[in-house]
């Protein structure tokens, strides 16, 4: 009890000593810049201008197109593995997934480069000449960067990093349901479906979350592939097929030529991030609470 009680509060000294020393060390930028540090979208720092917002916008938007991809796909993955795939088959699968979240980012990211990117041109064109007319979703599918580097290759490739974290936590999730659950929705009549919409998904609800979030915090924090296949543009567009950056890119593509203000402002936009992920972890919790709540007060 008491180790567990140590270690645990080890892990919160850890984290609120990342944020002292990077808050510390990025407070030129922010005494420099003020609230424009958050609000401005330039970033300019031979003229000592530094706004994070384009970079803040190019996470949020790789990290929401990766999400829409991967947790369908994800769920569905260990949807099948606990519920339909044969015995036989499951042991192999798990295997293929737990070591597609081996491999290193870098080779997704020299993946994407060399040979996603090229391919999927004539895709976005596609959607781009099918969609482009269309009021407000046309401004979406966009004219497309000819080299592929885009949000929207960002976003695939991250989308294949983070399928296996959260298929390996949803499957784990979906195995703790109780067999006499499921049984009883069947008894009752329930299809397969019906049994894993009343049964499976409300007992799963938090640890699906959870799972989701652990894929965002991947999603948000992944560097070398996204920085060799978003583009490097500094813009906010509604265009996912144009070219673009995020905050972990630019601090790891910068951060060895940079100086004074111009390393702190590196620092400081670790420093967003991660007040980022903590407001997204408290939204997440707060959610999970909330529909637990809701279950229980429907069930009593």
């Amino acid at each position: 009890m008491i180790l567990a009680l140590a270690a645990g509060l080890l892990v919160l000294a850890v984290l609120a000593l990342i944020l002292i020393t990077t808050s510390r060390e990025a407070w030129p930028a922010f005494t420099h810049m003020g609230l424009n540090f958050i609000t401005e979208r330039t970033w300019d720092p031979p003229a000592e201008v530094f706004g994070a917002l384009a970079f803040i916008y190019g996470t949020a938007l790789v990290s929401l197109i990766a999400l829409i991809f991967a947790v369908p796909v994800s769920i569905g993955i260990a949807l099948f593995l606990t519920e339909l795939a044969p015995r036989r088959l499951r042991g192999p699968a798990i295997t293929v997934i737990d070591l597609l979240a081996a491999v290193p980012s870098v080779v997704f990211g020299l993946w994407g480069v060399l040979v996603v990117a090229p391919k999927l041109v004539p895709v976005y064109r596609w959607f781009h000449d099918v969609l482009g007319g269309i009021p407000v979703i046309g401004s979406v599918f966009a004219e497309p960067v000819g080299s592929g580097r885009s949000f929207m290759t960002a976003g695939l490739i991250v989308a294949i990093m983070i399928v296996p974290i959260i298929t390996s936590i949803s499957r784990e999730v979906f195995s703790t349901v109780p067999r006499a659950d499921k049984d009883a929705a069947l008894a009752l009549g329930a299809t397969k479906w019906e049994m894993i919409k009343g049964a499976v998904f409300p007992h799963s609800f938090g640890g699906i979350v959870g799972a989701v979030i652990l894929g965002l915090g991947r999603a948000m924090g992944e560097t070398i592939a996204i920085t060799l296949v978003i583009g490097g543009s500094t813009q906010i567009t509604p265009n996912v097929f144009a070219s673009g950056n995020a905050m972990p890119s630019v601090i790891v593509s910068q951060i060895g030529e940079s100086t004074g203000t111009f390393t702190a402002a590196l620092i400081g936009l670790g420093v967003v991030l991660f007040a980022m992920t903590v407001l997204i972890n408290t939204l997440a919790q707060a959610i999970v609470r909330r529909a637990e709540a809701r279950m229980r007060g429907a069930t009593s």
